[in-house]
């Protein structure tokens, strides 16, 4: 069932790397990302809502600096090997992108000026689905994922941060999550079932 043979987690966190370079060396600056470049790359409602939709899914490999992307690799570590032990590949991946871009869908309800980048809608939604998945695998109550999954995203807000995106990655997540567990074969419990019986992920 898992997907530990490809190592996702790994590759995306690569990626996400890679393109931060990039934007580093084309923007001259290791710190912080050149803005002109997280209008061309970021989700810019504004332009997405004119026909730039290729923003919604750019804007989940740009971060605006070195401490954005750093933080949001070490949360995508933790969850993403943790979905790894869930989820096979072609789950894990749907999970990480389509929440991802279903957390920048609804964040074009903050209007057109909103620019938003980062990975953070899709890591909300792998976190969601594996905190949830974890508990309806093994028929346990959900109560316990959802209040640690409120409390995160409760903490994570503030100033300057998506919270629409964290929203809306994390309610795919823990919808998709929640139907994958309910889904599952008891014979196909089995790996989550005896590694974690209490934790919430």
């Amino acid at each position: 069932m898992n997907s530990e043979k490809y190592k996702p987690t790994y590759i995306l966190i690569a990626i996400n790397v890679a393109v931060y370079i990039y934007t580093s060396i084309v923007g001259g600056n290791w710190l912080n990302t050149n803005y002109n470049l997280m209008l061309q790359y970021g989700q810019y409602n504004f332009l997405v809502l004119h026909g730039w939709y290729y923003q919604l899914f750019t804007s989940m490999f740009i971060h605006a600096s070195i401490a954005h992307i750093g933080g949001n690799m070490l949360f995508l570590f933790i969850f993403g090997l943790r979905g790894e032990e869930m989820f096979s590949l072609p789950e894990y991946l749907g999970i990480y992108l389509v929440g991802g871009l279903a957390g920048n869908v609804v964040s074009l309800a903050f209007g057109p000026n909103l620019l938003s980048v980062g990975a953070s809608g899709a890591i909300f939604s792998l976190f969601g689905a594996v905190v949830i998945f974890n508990r309806r695998s093994v028929r346990q109550s959900i109560l316990g994922a959802l209040v640690y999954a409120f409390f995160l995203l409760l903490i994570s807000s503030g100033p300057g941060v998506n919270d629409l995106a964290h929203i809306g990655g994390l309610g795919f997540g823990l919808l998709i999550g929640y139907w994958l567990g309910t889904m599952r074969k008891p014979h196909e419990q089995y790996s989550v079932k005896y590694k974690h019986p209490i934790s919430p992920f």
